[in-house]
């Protein structure tokens, strides 16, 4: 009698999408709701589109390169 019941209860999840989707953010859906807000809390604070720079150290006038260097490239299209 329960391996009835088991069973239909197995195909109302397999075959019901609503009962799917349930049953889907139950076992998962939490999770990744957790993993997407610990994420966008990791990112850089500050409003989308600014552009942050890092001051330049004292010391970085002291390098031995002047100028640029010359870098070869390839498009890829």
């Amino acid at each position: 009698m329960l391996i009835k019941y088991l069973f239909i209860a197995f195909l109302i999840i397999v075959f019901v999408p609503p009962v799917r989707r349930f049953v889907f953010y139950l076992l998962v859906g939490r999770q990744l709701v957790k993993e997407q807000k610990k994420q966008t809390s990791r990112s850089a604070p500050g409003k989308e589109g600014k552009i942050r720079v890092d001051h330049v150290p004292p010391n970085a006038n002291e390098s031995k390169i002047q100028g640029g260097d010359y870098v070869d490239y390839e498009e890829v299209k």
